[in-house]
């Protein structure tokens, strides 16, 4: 494993917080200079994003009720004692979590022994048979031919590292790495052969677009090694934007296949897709020496409860008996729903801490009403569901962000390039299973509604990433590294900057970077193959004859398909296509179908309602796959000659905000 990187200052930094065992020391400054500083910070004009030098004030050590009531009068106080708010919200989870600590034993989390860590990356890469005896290279080639040749680096290390643990350790010896990847060094593969030949593309966009295109046709950590060789120019554009403080708007790439969302496909898609975004998340971390910790948690005592405390891939299933499909827990959605409807214009929500016996009693009777449906929100106090809202997310047993990946998720803040950031951010987000990415998702999707009412609640986007960072990057089973002397402020505006992006760009971070997609579909293509086992002389030969094939016969500008249409329609439609139809113009001529047949409903203002209908992409190198409405679908043909198309219905959403 890499060492941490340089500019972290050598010194031990911040990874996560433990809140129970080892308390952090907040700056203290004294009374008579934090009341000149309040009136100093009510004197300057408001700031709708402060920079990092802006946030970079005195913390106060006023109790929470006396700190809401002195800066709730100007946004500029706000924004500027947001720091200091990260470190009262840390003071409140900790006078908050004792009282868990008496209910139940926690157990802190392990880091696994030497060897252990990358052995449990190799399975969950989908390559543990690399280290068994008994496995076969075949089984792995179809995975080892998608990757990149950083990405096939990045597996190899892992491999030389647990090798040498393996001998350290006198076990019985696997095999050397150099016979896993013999074929490797011979050859490039197809991937790979493409890429290089797009390196010299790839770097002039990069750079001359400067950071504004969100590149995902290329692999992560090939355009970090391409980006590398210009360490000069990357540097002068995180400098110039770590002193803007504001966020660009990024523009992602248009790919003619569309943009496909990490619904959108199906579970075995998924998996492979987790499998690659590993390797490439390796591979980039490898690059900018970003040090990956896993850690395990220890056994602890499960809460007698049906709501907190209750892992939540229990919760979720638990749910899904009540009503199916749900990936979000029905108490979050309660909460997140009656917040949206009394919270938003509600000033300080989430900062001003709501009262401690009425949280306590309100957690009650949730425990005990909220399934029977007895429960009324009715007399509730916004700031009372706020906190406990923070509170379940703190109490789940473990992180929400998980705890194979909060290390990696903290360690974000030390990437000085934005873009290079909200890549790892993307990966991170591909990997969490789904309860996890979907309870994250909509708790983003709150808070960015909580930012978009700023006028009225007094809450910017830097307020709000100062108040839940220590909420979701905390947790009591993770073990702390305990930060430097003289370092908290600046690592509570690294760790708020990660909130801020994961809320600004969580769209782009959900979306599945069109190289992995390409990748799935390679690996699918190689599974039901076999043609790649034979000599390397008669694939040659084989890709030569297909090449041929392409220059005689090149891609047909028009083409006519059938789309299954059934139950909705009798008979399957037959469209034309050509190189401007998209989905979505399908869908209307699908439309007007249902309407002819009277299967349309008109509404009370004259417009036409339709079922929620999409089209499917099946079989040949894709699993399923829900089509973006921009798709042009003659080059998706193209991509996918031996696919099916459906329409059908959408599955039916959970969210209930």
């Amino acid at each position: 494993m890499k060492n941490r990187p340089a500019n972290m200052g050598g010194n031990e930094r911040f990874s996560s917080w433990n809140f129970t065992a080892t308390r952090i020391p907040r700056p203290q400054i004294q009374p008579n200079c934090l009341s000149q500083h309040r009136k100093n910070a009510l004197c300057l004009p408001a700031l709708s994003d402060p920079s990092f030098s802006e946030m970079s004030q005195a913390p106060c050590t006023k109790p929470p009720d006396q700190l809401s009531t002195d800066c709730l009068h100007s946004q500029d106080s706000l924004d500027r004692l947001s720091v200091d708010d990260f470190w009262q919200e840390v003071q409140n989870i900790q006078q908050s979590g004792s009282d868990s600590e008496q209910e139940g034993s926690v157990g802190d989390a392990k880091q696994p022994e030497e060897g252990e860590q990358e052995k449990e990356w190799l399975q969950d890469a989908g390559l543990s048979t690399l280290i068994s005896e008994d496995s076969e290279d075949v089984d792995n080639v179809g995975l080892l031919s998608t990757l990149t040749r950083t990405q096939a680096a990045a597996v190899q290390r892992r491999l030389d590292t647990y090798t040498c643990s393996v001998r350290k350790k006198n076990k019985q010896p696997v095999r050397d790495v150099r016979d896993i990847f013999r074929a490797d060094n011979s050859k490039k593969t197809l991937m790979e052969t493409k890429d290089s030949g797009r390196d010299s593309q790839t770097s002039c966009p990069l750079d001359s677009c400067g950071r504004e295109f969100f590149i995902t046709d290329v692999a992560y950590s090939e355009q970090a090694a391409i980006l590398q060789k210009q360490t000069k120019l990357r540097s002068r554009n995180s400098r110039r934007r770590k002193d803007d403080g504001t966020l660009p708007k990024l523009i992602p790439v248009q790919c003619r296949l569309g943009v496909t969302r990490i619904g959108d496909l199906s579970a075995q898609d998924v998996k492979k897709v987790r499998q690659l975004a590993l390797i490439d998340m390796t591979a980039l971390c490898d690059i900018l020496e970003v040090e990956l910790k896993r850690h395990r948690l220890g056994k602890r005592k499960i809460h007698e409860s049906c709501l907190f405390g209750v892992p939540l891939a229990t919760l979720v299933e638990n749910d899904q008996k009540i009503k199916p499909n749900t990936t979000v827990p029905l108490i979050l959605q309660a909460m997140f729903s009656y917040l949206e409807k009394k919270g938003l214009d509600s000033e300080g929500i989430l900062r001003v801490p709501g009262s401690q016996s009425r949280i306590k009693n309100l957690q009650q009777k949730l425990e005990t009403n909220f399934y029977p449906g007895l429960f009324s929100w009715e007399e509730v106090n916004p700031n009372d569901v706020a906190a406990l809202l923070k509170k379940f997310i703190r109490e789940l047993p473990a992180p929400l962000l998980t705890p194979e990946h909060l290390h990696t998720f903290n360690t974000v803040q030390y990437i000085q390039d934005l873009q290079q950031r909200l890549y790892v951010l993307n990966l991170l987000v591909l990997l969490l299973p789904e309860p996890n990415r979907s309870t994250l998702k909509a708790l983003l999707e709150y808070l960015e509604k909580v930012v978009s009412r700023e006028k009225k609640n007094r809450m910017s986007l830097w307020n709000v990433s100062t108040i839940m960072a220590p909420n979701l990057f905390m947790h009591k089973g993770v073990p702390p590294s305990k930060p430097a002397e003289g370092d908290e402020k600046e690592q509570a505006e690294r760790a708020a900057d990660v909130m801020r992006l994961l809320i600004q760009y969580q769209d782009l971070l959900w979306t599945i970077p069109n190289f992995l997609m390409i990748q799935v579909r390679k690996l699918n293509e190689s599974s039901s193959r076999r043609y790649q086992f034979y000599d390397k002389r008669i694939k040659n030969l084989l890709r030569k004859m297909q090449s041929e094939k392409t220059e005689k016969n090149p891609p047909e500008p028009y083409r006519t398909v059938k789309i299954q249409v059934a139950p909705l329609l009798s008979d399957s439609m037959e469209v034309r296509l050509d190189t401007d139809s998209r989905a979505v113009d399908v869908l209307a001529e699908f439309h007007m179908n249902l309407r002819s047949m009277g299967n349309s409903v008109v509404k009370r203002n004259g417009s036409t309602a339709y079922p929620d209908c999409a089209i499917y992409e099946v079989g040949g190198n894709i699993g399923e796959h829900c089509l973006d409405p921009n798709t042009y679908l003659l080059d998706l043909y193209n991509n996918n000659p031996s696919g099916e198309w459906i329409i059908k219905l959408r599955p039916a959403s959970d969210k209930l905000f």
